[in-house]
């Protein structure tokens, strides 16, 4: 159907997803037209937008769209996927849902995604322990003519009434697993250190883009950078050098670590000249081991 890309939108809620296909990578206008179109016209306009650090949500003009409607932007630490993480887990049970519906056909999967979006909105999320249709709705949509009795609503009385106890089960149901989630990560986690403005960092080179003619060989971090912007306790702003300037500035704190010393680097003595060549004065030998037919020192 000429449509190549899918643009997922999660409620952080209800955990209800909207999947829009798309012909192409969208710009920020086409991003900020479709979610017009096939979410905020249905649910309203949001008060926060999450979202990662792709060119069109870094764009002056989302920027400038979210102020307009209210909302605040907030993007994804660099490498750090767990705080964009609702929308990967809907890529991932979408993927597996549209090659089961459209493993005869893969060309077709533009005409499942309507039923693989509502067989998600079905399913209870493990975090609420309902479906998102009944988080945002009160009650589960029949798909088969035997369940039209349950969806019936007697009075608007016993739908509101419905609609919030749904909310406050779900609301406790979030914290809960908030706080078990937080529990479960901050056993294993080491407490990262308290950085201020001024404070120069090393940064690691794990998922840096840089040009090495050995990666395993290169330094496993660059620096030491000077923060210029502590933006939350998870994550800081650096100053990095022009050469550097295609890298997105903004870093998790497990990114950098704290400037204990600056390095110096030992001046070697000067040689001595004998038989035409210079030599060095070995203080002493520290271990040998053999190599080949002869053997290597290492020296002091």
């Amino acid at each position: 159907m000429g449509n190549t890309v899918i643009l997922t939108v999660v409620d952080r809620f209800s955990k209800s997803a909207h999947f829009i296909p798309l012909p192409k990578l969208p710009s920020a206008k086409e991003t900020a037209q479709s979610v017009v179109n096939h979410v905020f016209k249905l649910h309203g306009l949001p008060t926060d937008v999450v979202s990662d650090r792709g060119p069109q949500f870094v764009s002056q003009f989302w920027r400038e769209f979210c102020r307009l409607i209210g909302a605040t932007v907030s993007l994804s630490s660099g490498f750090h996927p767990q705080t964009n993480g609702q929308a990967e887990r809907a890529n991932q049970t979408l993927g597996r849902m549209l090659r089961s519906l459209a493993f005869q056909n893969p060309s077709s999967w533009c005409e499942q995604l309507p039923w693989a979006e509502y067989a998600h909105n079905s399913l209870p999320s493990s975090a609420t322990g309902l479906s998102p249709f009944n988080c945002c709705l009160g009650y589960q949509p029949p798909l088969f003519p035997s369940q039209e009795v349950d969806a019936s609503v007697p009075s608007v009385e016993a739908f509101i009434r419905r609609c919030r106890r749904t909310w406050k089960r779900v609301r406790t149901a979030l914290c809960r697993t908030k706080s078990r989630t937080r529990l479960s990560a901050n056993r294993r986690r080491v407490r990262a250190p308290r950085y201020v403005c001024g404070q120069r960092v090393w940064l690691s080179t794990l998922n840096l883009p840089l040009q090495s003619s050995s990666r395993k060989l290169s330094s496993r971090f660059i620096g030491p950078f000077p923060i210029i912007k502590v933006l939350s306790p998870a994550a800081v702003k650096l100053r990095l050098p022009p050469k550097l300037r295609r890298i997105h500035p903004v870093f998790h704190v497990s990114c950098i670590k704290p400037v204990v010393r600056m390095p110096t680097r030992p001046v070697p003595p000067p040689p001595a000249l004998a038989g035409g060549s210079s030599i060095h004065t070995v203080r002493r030998l520290l271990d040998v081991r053999p190599r080949g037919r002869g053997f290597q020192y290492l020296v002091d």
